[in-house]
């Protein structure tokens, strides 16, 4: 399995949002942050605000926030509302050609795989991947003052 990095990124931007607590960030902060393209993050923070992930505040002391608690975003919700794709294999697709498919064992084994990646990643919130003993490292390493 592997995830978009439309989907990285936006749980990249709500990890930074988590760390930062009530202060307002900028797109160009995170992107700093990460070393990454502000104009990827403007699509992922326009669908984050969208999804009611992030709150957006407008002007010249505008940024961006956490709209909910981190406890309350779902790392499993999240990749689902992320990614537009969760075809591991053709047959899981409306274009599929296999000819061996309505016999094939691989489908529902890999339809089973699926199943288990998310039910692990619906185990955990933005919570946990922020655990406290993180914060200090994560302030440092994205340089946030």
């Amino acid at each position: 399995m592997h995830i978009t990095r439309y989907t990285d990124y936006s749980l990249r931007v709500l990890m930074y949002l988590a760390v930062q607590g009530d202060r307002l960030a900028t797109i160009q902060e995170i992107a700093d942050s990460y070393d990454i393209s502000k104009n990827h993050l403007m699509k992922v923070v326009h669908q984050l605000n969208i999804k009611g992930y992030i709150e957006t505040v407008r002007g010249k002391k505008g940024g961006l926030k956490l709209r909910m608690a981190a406890e309350d975003i779902n790392v499993g919700v999240l990749v689902r509302e992320t990614e537009h794709d969760l075809s591991v294999v053709e047959c899981f697709t409306s274009k599929n050609a296999c000819k061996i498919t309505p016999v094939c064992g691989l489908k529902p084994m890999f339809g089973e795989a699926l199943q288990a990646f998310l039910s692990v990643l619906d185990k955990y919130t933005l919570k946990d991947v922020m655990r406290d003993e993180y914060k200090p490292q994560l302030l440092r390493l994205l340089q946030i003052a």
